[in-house]
């Protein structure tokens, strides 16, 4: 063994335990020092002296080697008594673990609760202005076309009719259909229980033409429809055609927002309408079914249960959900930042506000008309 190969010699006394590192604690010597420190047992339950009197070099790796090594054996730093180490060897020791006990101790977690509800606030104040503005440029874009009517893209509008509710309609009319199987089946256990069967045709064809199937219709547009706005908007965005579109000379509104508006507001009404067909029929399966009731009794009943006010009433509702929807998914659509991950996180927050927009505009027409008729 040279002179500067290191050693480490590990003697108990009477007055706790003395450490007696020897020759070089370098960097280069890290192998042989973490042998030396794994083969040298150190108890931890009583008081420790290091004596470097024998130490012929040491640097900032052997420190926090030796540091960490003796904190993994249980051994308290503030235990430890340092000997015959130089003003620059205590130092450099000193400040190594001053850093790893600051690094080893979580950061305390203040609570900030009022600024971040100033924060949150804030962000939701600026979002609702870029809304109202976002809206204000479709007001100007529609009366733009409204006094040239030329403008408007009338292929696009096509693609977007069949899109938005041409292919939407099987999954609206199965969606409404099982409601109003549920729904009777619901009521019907009920109504059965008092000898009242025939009045489950009041209470179903009521309950789907007022409420279940425009807000059904509704989410289920708002969850596809609306996504897929935001997301080919967005990825518009992200691949810089919405910039050429403006560099041509053209109104990404114009080109991009009109036609999606007014076919969602234009197929909306209409796939409510399927939806109060589809519901009715559903529910006149079961009322056939389990209730005894005749499809004729039961269309019968309808006729004079069911006005048609109330049925104008809810498809009257569809065209404003259809609104927030679109102009949501746009606004969305354009917030989109440049990145793949940015298209996701705002179609997800396309489908949430529109869920929450359609359920607070169902409710404040359930307030402003709680008759149920226009």
């Amino acid at each position: 063994m040279t002179r500067d190969s290191p050693s480490l010699e590990c003697v108990t006394a009477a007055d706790g335990c003395v450490l007696k590192p020897g020759g070089c604690w370098c960097i280069d010597q890290l192998e042989r020092l973490d042998d030396l420190l794994h083969s040298t047992p150190v108890p931890h339950d009583c008081r420790l002296k290091i004596d470097a009197s024998g130490l012929t070099d040491l640097d900032s790796a052997g420190v926090m080697l030796v540091v960490n090594r003796l904190r993994a054996q249980g051994v308290v730093w503030s235990n430890v008594d340092l000997a015959d180490f130089n003003a620059h060897q205590l130092d450099l020791i000193h400040l190594i673990a001053e850093r790893l006990d600051a690094r080893a101790q979580p950061r305390q977690q203040r609570s900030a609760l009022l600024p971040l509800l100033g924060r949150k606030a804030a962000e939701q104040a600026q979002a609702l202005v870029s809304q109202f503005v976002f809206f204000g440029r479709i007001v100007e874009a529609v009366v733009e076309v409204a006094r040239r009517p030329r403008l408007l893209r009338l292929r696009e509008l096509t693609t977007q009719l069949e899109t938005v509710g041409l292919n939407a309609l099987p999954i609206v009319m199965l969606m409404t259909f099982l409601i109003g199987v549920v729904f009777a089946f619901l009521l019907g256990v009920q109504v059965q229980k008092f000898g009242a069967n025939i009045f489950i045709v009041d209470g179903v064809s009521l309950a789907v033409t007022r409420e279940l199937a425009p807000l059904l219709t509704a989410i289920l547009v708002a969850g596809r429809s609306g996504a897929a706005f935001t997301a080919q908007i967005g990825a518009m965005k992200v691949t810089e055609e919405i910039d050429a579109i403006a560099t041509l000379g053209l109104s990404p509104i114009q080109v991009l927002v009109l036609p999606r508006l007014l076919a969602i507001i234009i197929t909306l009404p209409l796939l409510t309408f399927v939806g109060d067909v589809m519901g009715v029929l559903g529910s006149s399966l079961v009322a056939h079914a389990q209730l005894d009731i005749t499809y004729y009794t039961f269309f019968e009943r309808l006729k004079s249960v069911l006005p048609a006010s109330t049925v104008w009433f809810g498809l009257a509702k569809t065209p404003v959900f259809a609104a927030a929807i679109a102009l949501i998914a746009c606004r969305n659509g354009f917030a989109v930042q440049r990145d793949a991950r940015s298209v996701g996180e705002y179609t997800t927050k396309t489908v949430v506000q529109s869920l929450v927009a359609v359920i607070l505009i169902d409710s404040l027409f359930a307030i402003a008309f709680p008759e149920g008729g226009l």
